[in-house]
Parts: C-alpha cells; structure tokens; sequence
C-alpha cells in the first residue's frame, strides 16, 4: 500500500508571467525548484490564493535567481500574472516510509530565496 504524501511546496509566490502561446506547464526559478526539492518535469498541483483556481501541471526550469512564475498554455487561462500561488509536489511513500517524512517546504519573499 501506498500513500500519497506532500513532498515540496512552494508557499505564496506571485505569477510574474502568463503566456497562452506556450505549449504548457508551469516556469519555475531554478533556485526556488532547487530549495523547494521540486524537478524538472515534475508534476505539480498549483492553486490560486487570489481566485481560487487548481490546476495540475508539469515543471520546467526558469532563469536563476530570476523570480519567474510563468503560467504557461491553457493554464494562463485560469492564473494570471499578478496572482498569488501555492505550488505543491507529491511522492509515493508506503506508510512506514511516511511516518517520519519532512516535506520541503519554503517561503520566498518577492518570489526568492
């Protein structure tokens, strides 16, 4: 049996782009995706502080140190720039496994480190 348990958040960062000519996916600063312990390609719920949007989506990798937050394809329908979101990843863990585990939790301000 297996549990689905947080495994990184990124807690209340701001959208500083949203670009619906992009394939899709969510533009992530690397330095935050590195403290965070997300990955590229990772797959990610996002939710929206300021409408209360949820979306999942796939990770990839902005400019470091950059503070980007894109949202990226259909997604920038429903987060736009300016928007206040949680970015959460999840692992599999068996029970014993999670029993101790810490997820990997930061608080940016102004979107760094």
């Amino acid at each position: 049996m297996f549990l689905t348990i947080l495994k990184s958040k990124i807690h209340r960062v701001v959208v500083t782009e949203a670009n619906l000519e992009y394939i899709g996916s969510i533009t992530i600063d690397e330095a935050l995706m590195e403290a965070s312990g997300i990955v590229s390609g990772e797959k990610v719920s996002v939710v929206d502080n300021t409408n209360g949007a949820r979306l999942e989506t796939y990770v990839i990798p902005g400019k470091r140190n950059s503070g980007v937050i894109c949202m990226n394809g259909a997604a920038a329908h429903l987060i736009h720039k300016g928007d206040v979101v949680i970015i959460m990843a999840y692992a599999l863990m068996t029970p014993e496994e999670a029993k101790d585990f810490k997820p990997q939790v930061i608080f940016p301000e102004n979107n760094k480190i």
